[in-house]
């Protein structure tokens, strides 16, 4: 799958982060894409009191590959990104990967953007002396993808109960830098996301899906229609090292903006391995890389509805606000229209139709559209 290349022309024609581009990506509904979900603009409004962006390259679960891979086949979306950030906001932008990936993932960015490598025996920074984008390669290790030991690791900074910008840093992980970049080109809200299924299916799928798609369609794609579970199968989202069980029925959990991983374990296996909070860690429990793997998007899930939530993450209700309906039942919407506005006080975002179809019902904490023509099953293309 590739997309189009869009930049503008010279470093003067980006908006400028320290005027509208912050309103630009909260216009897009860009939440962080890594798993929590929190709305990007609230961190991007403080960044008069940061100097350095790291950039959370990690992606430790074994079996995910999305960064990774827009990394390596969008290095000059990134690249531009990157060289206007420096230019009006950051003294350095720093990726970190792990030193493991960079023969097969990283030469094409490292060449893009001529940045500085630096080894893991090299760290932790001396992030004053540094300019300009940055290579900050790890070990392997599982911990380093959660951004507070990766700040430790990369720049010996100690976050404890403040935030990155406290301390003069912005993190955002690599899928949401993505979408930044699509927001401050041209507009383009976020849609889709992309989502890894695995555990007890036929085949590990690596899909780009719509923002509301349930994951009845996600397990049909990979061969595993929900009528054919186990009758022990729990489903979860996440990844192997970082999951949750899903509260609802595969036809009722729907991909948010920060869902990037559905996996079917079984009843026994959650049980040994759920820790404080109701987490999952089933890393050990499996070899995840033993079998084939699609580690590109391999096509993209077209469903007959979708339910879009209103609020991407409900951990962060009363801290964000969910998005206020602006359709009705009956209403039109093509992909892209927002269907639901932010918030004018507190934090949120907008939420936009990720098909083209007719709103059939507006709910308190999601709005459900129908897709034109639709079949009765999702499609892949």
């Amino acid at each position: 799958m590739t997309q189009e290349v869009l930049q503008p022309d010279r470093l003067s024609d980006w908006p400028s982060m320290r005027g509208d581009g912050v309103e630009r990506i909260r216009n897009a509904g860009i939440a962080g894409a890594g798993g929590a979900g929190f709305p990007s603009y609230a961190k991007w409004e403080q960044v008069a009191s940061t100097d350095y962006l790291l950039v959370n390259h990690q992606e430790s679960e074994p079996n995910f590959f999305v960064d990774k891979w827009l990394g390596k086949s969008r290095a000059t979306e990134f690249a531009a990104l990157f060289d206007a950030l420096l230019e009006d906001t950051f003294e350095a932008v720093v990726v970190s990967a792990k030193w493991t990936d960079r023969d097969e993932y990283m030469t094409e960015l490292e060449a893009e953007t001529n940045g500085t490598v630096v080894p893991p025996d090299d760290l932790p920074l001396d992030i004053e002396s540094e300019s300009g984008v940055v290579f900050a390669y790890t070990d392997a290790q599982y911990q380093y993808g959660m951004e507070s030991v990766l700040l430790n690791v990369v720049a010996d900074t100690v976050v404890g109960s403040d935030l990155p910008t406290d301390h003069g840093w912005l993190v955002q992980n690599t899928e949401t830098m993505a979408n930044i970049y699509r927001a401050l080109t041209d507009g383009t809200p976020v849609t889709h996301t992309y989502v890894h299924v695995d555990g007890a299916v036929p085949k590990h799928r690596f899909l780009k899906v719509p923002i509301g798609t349930s994951a009845s369609a996600l397990l049909s794609a990979a061969g595993r229609p929900p009528d054919e579970l186990p009758s022990d199968a729990v489903l979860v989202s996440g990844g192997p090292g970082w999951c949750f069980e899903t509260e609802t029925p595969p036809d009722e959990f729907v991909v948010d903006k920060s869902t990037n991983g559905l996996l079917v374990l079984d009843e026994s296996t959650v049980a040994d391995n759920t820790l404080g909070d109701g987490r999952i860690d089933v890393l050990e429990s499996r070899d995840w890389t033993a079998g084939p793997m699609e580690t590109e998007p391999t096509a993209t899930i077209e469903p007959d509805i979708v339910r879009i939530p209103l609020l991407t993450n409900p951990d962060f209700e009363g801290t964000v606000s969910p998005g206020i309906p602006a359709v009705e039942p009956g209403d039109r919407v093509e992909a892209g229209t927002a269907v639901a506005t932010s918030p004018s006080k507190g934090i949120g975002i907008p939420h936009h139709a990720s098909v083209d179809g007719e709103v059939t019902a507006v709910a308190e904490t999601r709005i459900e559209i129908a897709v034109e023509a639709a079949s009765g099953a999702a499609r892949l293309r």
